[in-house]
């Protein structure tokens, strides 16, 4: 039996210690936090969307970041497992739109609450309050933890299950990112992933708080569209956030990084050009003699139609039925194409995950262990691993976890 030490009390960490200790090991997990779990808690807006119940096709494709490196993970301990796992814990499940998996309460405090129970079931000792300064290797193997009290402890093992930077209130404060460096690890640049971005345009102010469903976004660098999504998104005081635009930046966040993008989006993808025109055409038809701002009333929401009358440079005051052709059809292009420039992501604070973390080249698939230094593992978001939303980050933290706990040593 081995002395197995966990950094990090999180979703991984808590796995990778079920894991562990269902093998036989002695096993501490260490946590700076009051409790575990603590960004768990906030996941799925408080629902804990645990996994995705698509098949692997899907999980993979939703990888962005090293999904081959995945393949050991995800097949080792898969989506159903997961679900079989948590079942086990006594959690019933739900699946809703677009696969995503639940808690039936609706409670993420539940997954936190069973696997807890499961970890002290196992005699898991959980160490709270407890931050881990220093993880102290010796010719290429791991041999003791120090603490912030400035206490050293010797083990056999140590996962590292710190999480990224993002959510930093949550205690993701980069740590793991320091341990991997002084183990002479790699560390990828690091990007604010599933977050919402800044758009230049000052009418963004007026549309605060507007929800748009079923519309269609496309995301241009110069000419070339990078990234084309149909669905919900929302409108804040700097910008635009909601699912569409989150998944967005994980796929376009370093190019963000580097320069100005162009967001277009398609307020009535139903309707082709055509289809649109007569439309507008019979809404001008039943309101001809009314003023060109009291004839549009069907076709926004209320905070658009103002920004939409401005941009469309057509008098708001004048009369139906004297706006030219050229200017309707101008107009029909607005609702289809409306543009606005995207400047950059939000920060590490409003980031679901982090993209970017230790380079998994140095780290070994089907462990989680460091090809560099014997006896220490890396699990979930401290990786160069992230997904797009939808349950995909946590099944990460999951399958590295159920790895790392199987294969200690």
């Amino acid at each position: 039996m081995s002395k197995v030490f966990i950094a990090g009390g999180g979703a991984a960490g808590m796995m990778a210690g079920i894991f562990a200790a269902r093998n036989g090991h002695e096993v501490h997990i260490y946590e700076k936090n009051e409790k575990l779990g603590k960004k768990l808690f906030i996941t799925g807006k408080g629902r804990c969307n645990i996994t995705n119940a698509g098949d692997m096709d899907t999980l993979f494709a939703s990888v962005i970041s090293n999904p081959k490196f995945l393949y050991s993970g995800f097949y080792s301990f898969t989506n159903e497992q997961v679900l079989d796992f948590f079942k086990e814990l006594g959690i019933k499940i739900k699946i809703e739109r677009g696969n995503r998996v639940f808690p039936e309460s609706d409670h993420s405090s539940d997954v936190i609450g069973a696997m807890t129970r499961e970890l002290k079931r196992l005699h898991v000792e959980i160490h709270l309050h407890s931050e881990v300064k220093e993880i102290c290797t010796e010719n290429g193997k791991f041999q003791s933890i120090l603490l912030s009290d400035g206490k050293k402890i010797p083990a056999d093992a140590c996962i590292i299950a710190t999480g990224g930077i993002s959510y930093p209130s949550t205690g993701s404060t980069g740590d793991g990112y320091r341990f991997a460096r002084q183990a002479g690890h790699s560390v990828t640049e690091l990007f604010p992933s599933l977050v919402p971005m800044e758009v230049k345009e000052p009418y963004i102010m007026e549309l605060q708080g507007l929800s748009l469903r079923n519309v269609n976004v496309a995301i241009y660098d110069g000419k070339k569209r990078i990234y084309e999504e149909f669905g919900e998104m929302l409108f804040t005081h700097y910008g635009v956030s909601g699912p569409i635009i989150i998944s967005a930046s994980s796929l376009i966040g370093p190019i963000l990084n580097e320069k100005n993008l162009r967001l277009t989006i398609d307020l009535k993808p139903a309707l082709s050009m055509e289809q649109l025109d007569q439309r507008v055409l019979r809404d001008f038809g039943e309101n001809r003699n009314k003023q060109f701002k009291n004839a549009v009333d069907k076709l926004f929401p209320g905070k658009l139609k103002p920004v939409m009358l401005e941009l469309s440079q057509i008098d708001p005051d004048k009369k139906v039925h004297e706006i030219s052709r050229e200017e309707r059809l101008k107009f029909v292009t607005l609702i289809k194409n409306l543009e606005m420039t995207l400047t950059g992501l939000r920060g590490f604070k409003e980031a679901i995950i982090t993209k970017g973390g230790v380079d998994v080249k140095q780290i070994d698939p089907g462990t989680m262990e460091s090809k560099l230094v014997r006896g220490l593992y890396f699990t979930g978001e401290v990786l160069d691993l992230d997904a797009l939303t939808g349950g995909f980050n946590l099944q990460i933290a999951w399958s590295t976890a159920y790895l790392a706990g199987n294969a200690v040593y």
